[in-house]
């Protein structure tokens, strides 16, 4: 039997880590099959498959504006070209160090050590104090040493970096990191007294403390930024930071290699560094960190199957999630989450590539029915999106029940789901019965349809681009178009024909974009000043080369973009290429207040109504957004500015509570059983409620305001998942939790006297459960069933790139 495994919390270190703000970004650029055949490392080529339709869609109609004699001439003085000469290595990592610092350094090397050792090569590092338009060779401040490409080069808050030359060879005691604390421009040499199993971990906010994972299973812990090391623990699987400084961790007693696999793991943390441990739950398989949310999969005995805890004051108390149960054939993911709500996946049964999306409340307990029939496909991938450049945006594809994938967006997450509208300068034939943009995801991402994902950015309020098509559904056209919104997301404009890498600066004053070919070398950039509606293009390199990937400073603050790539020789030895435009010296006047306007968010869905107009989550928002046909510069200190007003509450702004649903006639909640039984912080109660439940993040004030009159009626539950590990039994028993089960019990111990009644009550409870079925949401009190990851859910994030390079995919993989 197959085994689907949960990778849950992968993404929960990237999530806190761009709120530290000072983070660098890391880029991983390899060589493509055409120029490097003699290493044998290359991508697969594209599957030319036939399923994929022909080249073209509906046509669309752009704006084109040739670059003048004197543009050209300030973009040729402001390009900088930099040739790796002798460079040849097939990876190169590129990593922004600091928050306007200007450093970036360039790692080349390749992927296993070996392979070096027996050619002769080594890595190379580079480093640019200028944004990338220099770059120095200083690999003798690493000794020239082999750099592992896996572990890449890590960027912690400040200007902290470290290297890892760590190789696990018999005669050597430990592995060795070389460690900066000024960007790159001095490195320490450590040895360390142990080997790797993984990167070394930074805390989010001090770059002192360091936690690693050795290959012996030791969790060890430096508070001097690596100088000193001691080991904390021994048996550990994986561990992960938590708010403040609080570390969690799974180790196991006894047989580490099956421990995972029998469930028989314990969750501790430490809350004072590794001086004193506190066992949150022992039988667990796996744990992760998001948001606010600490979450562990339990098996609470040999016949049991696995449930489901989130705490969300760091292991101190905690609940057990609210979801419907699933087969061993089933897996669970978290899409998103923060300290509000998550965001959660569940599988349907059989291979069917879709399942239903929920939300939870904001204790992670009780979820909600958002979305069915979500795509999740073969691949475990899901095109879930957040678009960070308007609140509450999310963006997904579904599949139906036609078979056909097509696009829905939330502007309310997750709370309500529509088409989007068709772009305004793109027409559908007469055939097409529904016309609408569809977005490519993740999914188009594996096949090689698209070379990027949907891009967005919290200082470009508003902005969204993306490769889509437009019909009734998502095409496979290997030649997807390139549109923007404005306005997160309401209304689409066609942009670019055909498939592009784009990126966005000046806090989205501009946007650079760049064709994309599989076999072709590029020289020319496009660029726009106005969101994309008109576009400028320029020549950047006399010597074209095959494309690899834009590179831009993280925030969108910078006016300079990379362009990077590789020239094959003469002697057919592919040489790196960096290109860097500076477009600062073109567009040179400064943003003033006349290039401003004030914009209300989520105002283009409700025009209509003006006192509910632009209301969405309980509150308007007022940005001071550029002006589209402003072109002027908005720098590096532009701040996004919004005005906050609180809408009045209303039924909309809240949700129905378990035990209830939203009557089809009505606007109103009413109780779908008499009580709600539920596992709260190891005892079963009635959860104390008048049928709603304020919707997550919203800020609503006055209006409807349901008052709150059921008494809390305390029980003890019949497992017992309170704080510290639960006592074992044995032999196992076995637990009947709900009065179904209980009743089943009753009616089999008395014997064949009542089969006619119990023919009878099964009959009844039918059609309750047809009846219930028919109503949103209901939910059952069974056990869920969790695959976990085998590795523990504390993942490298630098191991799962999605197309745009960024180091977070939410989304479960399987395991056979």
């Amino acid at each position: 039997m197959r085994r689907f495994e949960l990778l849950l919390g992968v993404c929960a270190l990237l999530l806190l880590a761009a709120e530290g703000g000072s983070r660098g970004r890391t880029l991983s650029f390899r060589r493509t099959p055409q120029q490097d055949d003699r290493r044998g490392r290359s991508r697969p080529r594209r599957d030319a498959s036939g399923s994929l339709t022909a080249p073209g869609g509906p046509p669309l109609t752009s704006c084109r504006i040739p670059l003048t004699l004197a543009e050209h001439k300030v973009l040729d003085d402001n390009t900088h070209e930099t040739g790796f000469n002798g460079d040849d290595g097939s990876y190169v990592i590129l990593t922004w160090v600091g928050d306007g610092t200007g450093v970036v350094l360039v790692l080349s090397t390749f992927s296993a050590p070996i392979e070096s050792f027996l050619e002769g090569g080594s890595s190379r590092l580079y480093r640019s104090t200028d944004y990338g338009k220099s770059f120095h060779d200083i690999s003798q401040r690493i000794n020239n040493t082999f750099i592992r490409e896996e572990f890449g080069v890590r960027v912690g808050p400040g200007s902290s970096v470290i290297l890892t030359a760590d190789i696990p060879v018999v005669h050597n005691r430990g592995g060795i990191i070389f460690t900066s604390t000024d960007a790159g421009a001095t490195f320490k040499f450590i040895q360390l007294p142990f080997h790797l199993a993984q990167p070394i971990t930074y805390h989010f906010l001090n770059p002192d403390y360091l936690a690693a994972l050795s290959i012996d299973g030791g969790l060890w812990l430096s508070l001097d930024f690596g100088a000193k090391w001691t080991k904390v623990h021994d048996g550990v699987h994986s561990f992960s930071w938590g708010a403040g400084i609080h570390l969690f961790f799974s180790y196991s007693r006894v047989d580490a290699d099956e421990a995972d696999e029998r469930g028989d793991l314990v969750l501790k943390r430490t809350k004072d560094l590794g001086q004193t441990f506190t066992t949150i739950h022992e039988d667990i398989y796996s744990f992760g960190y998001i948001g606010a949310f600490l979450f562990f999969s339990v098996m609470e005995d040999s016949r049991s199957p696995r449930v489901m805890y989130f705490s969300s004051d760091q292991g101190d108390t905690f609940s057990q999630a609210v979801l419907p149960s699933a087969s061993t054939e089933q897996f669970y993911s978290i899409l998103d989450g923060d300290e509000d709500m998550l965001f959660m996946h569940v599988d349907n049964p059989g291979d069917t590539f879709f399942g239903t999306m929920y939300t939870s409340d904001d204790r992670g307990i009780l979820f909600y029915k958002s979305l069915e029939r979500h795509l999740f496909d073969g691949q475990r991938k899901s095109d879930f999106t957040n678009i960070t450049s308007l609140r509450g945006v999310y963006l997904t594809n579904r599949l139906d029940d036609d078979g056909r994938i097509r696009s829905v967006i939330s502007f309310n997450r997750g709370g309500t789901w529509r088409q989007l509208n068709k772009p305004e300068n793109v027409e559908c034939g007469d055939q097409v019965q529904s016309c609408n943009l569809h977005i490519h995801g993740e999914h188009s991402c594996n096949n090689r349809i698209v070379p990027m994902l949907a891009l967005s950015e919290p200082t470009a309020i508003g902005l969204v681009i993306a490769h889509g098509t437009v019909g009734d559904s998502l095409s496979s056209s290997t030649h997807p178009d390139v549109f923007v919104s404005s306005d997160g997301g309401y209304n689409w404009r066609g942009t670019l024909r055909g498939p592009h890498h784009y990126s966005i600066l000046d806090s989205g004053g501009l946007i650079v974009a760049v064709e994309a070919h599989h076999e072709r070398q590029v020289k020319t950039i496009k660029f726009s000043t106005d969101e994309g509606r008109c576009w400028k293009s320029y020549n950047f390199t006399e010597q074209p080369f095959f494309f690899a990937g834009l590179a831009s400073e993280p925030g969108t603050k910078a006016m300079s973009v990379s362009v990077w790539g590789f020239r094959p020789e003469e002697d057919a030895q592919p040489m790196w290429v960096a290109v860097t435009i500076d477009f600062q010296s073109l567009i040179r006047r400064e943003c003033t207040e006349q290039d401003y306007e004030a914009w209300l968010a989520h105002s283009s869905d409700t025009a209509g109504e003006s006192d509910r107009s632009g209301c969405v989550l309980g509150v308007k928002e007022t940005y001071r957004r550029l002006k589209k046909q402003s072109a002027c510069r908005n720098g590096r200190g532009f701040v996004v500015s919004k005005r906050e007003t609180p809408c009045l509450c209303t039924r909309d702004d809240f949700q129905c509570d378990f035990g209830y649903y939203r009557d089809v006639n009505a606007s109103y909640c009413v109780a779908a059983n008499k009580t709600s039984d539920i596992c709260l912080n190891g005892e079963e109660g009635e959860l104390p409620s008048a049928g709603y439940r304020k919707v997550p993040s919203n800020k609503c004030e006055g209006g409807f305001n349901p008052r709150l009159d059921a008494q809390t009626v305390v029980r003890p539950c019949a497992v017992s998942p309170g704080p510290g590990p639960p006592a074992r039994s044995s032999p196992p028993t076995t637990h009947f939790d709900t009065p179904r089960e209980r009743l089943v019990l009753i009616l089999v111990c008395a014997g064949a006297g009542v089969i006619v009644l119990v023919a009878v009550l099964s009959a009844i409870f039918a059609v309750r459960r047809a009846v219930y079925r028919s109503r949103t949401p209901v939910y059952r009190f069974s056990n869920l069933q969790i695959q976990d990851n085998e590795n523990g859910v504390a993942a490298d994030l630098e191991s799962t790139s999605s197309c745009n390079g960024t180091a977070c995919q939410h989304d479960s993989d399987d395991v056979t």
